[in-house]
């Protein structure tokens, strides 16, 4: 039975493969970072498109910083550029964007261009797109911790890890063949549906995001319960 997206659907994508999608083609790793940094803006103009309401990009793992330093301020690179070239765009389109994980880490010219990239695009309210850098959601989990109350409930932690109003994903995307999460919104993936695609990130384009979607429209989602023509037996 196909059902329809519900209204504040949040679909998050792990951008998998760029590295090898350079060798492949044997050219240096960079390459391929700058293909998958080209790949988003058209999936975020089709998220738009379709409707969805919170897209959550893993961008830059907390791990990734054991990865080589010139490939690290290579990724740096692409994202403070993105962001400059893209945020104005993105907010005359009703894009609002937010960069989630740590910020102490990051050069300091990034960490004032997403700042504004933020400030930019903070009446926007077509689609909240979300941009996971030097993130991690166990590190999330143990942040919320510390600021948690005795009283504290599902759904007060749930606000403190992942930020008031941002919905459970209901859908999850990773390219580039791998089956793991690696450490990305673990409490808000408790229901998601996964989907995880062999194309490497840089390939993934229009036709796969809505390829995904409706695979996610074919899922009879249940949360725990039963079946509707279950539970009117």
């Amino acid at each position: 039975m196909q059902s329809t997206l519900r209204p504040k659907t949040h679909l998050a994508v792990i951008m998998d493969g760029n590295g090898r999608w350079a060798t492949n083609r044997g050219l240096p790793r960079s390459r391929g970072h700058e293909a998958g940094a080209r790949a988003v803006r058209p999936v975020v103009e089709a998220a738009t498109e379709a409707g969805i309401g919170t897209l959550t990009l893993y961008a830059f793992s907390s791990d990734n910083w054991r990865r080589p330093g010139p490939e690290v301020a290579v990724l740096m690179g692409l994202l403070h550029r993105f962001l400059a070239k893209e945020i104005e765009a993105l907010a005359d389109s009703g894009v609002r964007l937010n960069v989630i994980g740590r910020r102490d880490r990051l050069p300091s010219g990034l960490a004032a261009r997403i700042a504004a990239a933020e400030a930019m695009s903070a009446g926007a309210a077509r689609l909240h797109l979300r941009i996971a850098v030097d993130y991690s959601s166990r590190d999330a989990l143990l942040e919320a911790a510390r600021r948690a109350e005795a009283s504290v409930t599902r759904e007060t932690f749930g606000a403190l890890v992942a930020g008031a109003g941002v919905p459970d994903v209901d859908l999850l995307v990773r390219t580039g063949g791998e089956r793991r999460l690696s450490d990305f919104l673990l409490w808000e993936c408790a229901y998601a549906e996964l989907r995880f695609v062999d194309r490497l990130w840089p390939d993934f384009g229009r036709d796969d995001l809505t390829e995904a979607l409706a695979d996610l429209r074919s899922r009879q989602r249940r949360f725990g319960g039963l079946p509707a023509a279950a539970e009117a037996a």
